[in-house]
């Protein structure tokens, strides 16, 4: 069994999401991204299939373009190779559900150049 929390800790970068790794099972990676309002995370693709959800908050989640204003409790799920890009539209609490094969350094990486 393996616990973890999306509220507890929760640690805000000022320039940028933080991205902080919550749990790790045999087939999948459970990641908990903090924005500051106005926050972003430029757009970038996924080599396999992920879920995200608004844990609290709102984001602006753009898809090929196309923005979905995203709200507390909505979920969106996206194949790999699909371009995205995320804004902070309030302080917000995103969980982001990866693929086992994916890499949490990868989620870091776009963080840090957005």
């Amino acid at each position: 069994m393996k616990l973890a929390s999306l509220t507890n800790n929760i640690v805000y970068h000022e320039t940028r999401p933080t991205i902080q790794v919550l749990m790790e099972t045999d087939n999948g990676k459970e990641i908990r991204i903090a924005f500051k309002k106005g926050q972003v995370m430029k757009e970038h693709k996924t080599p396999f299939s992920i879920v995200v959800e608004i844990f609290e908050g709102s984001i602006d989640f753009g898809v090929n373009g196309q923005i979905h204003s995203l709200n507390k409790g909505d979920l969106i799920s996206l194949d790999g190779g699909v371009p995205h890009d995320l804004t902070a539209v309030r302080d917000s609490i995103v969980r982001l559900s990866l693929n086992k094969g994916d890499s949490a350094k990868r989620v870091e990486d776009v963080a840090k150049n957005s």
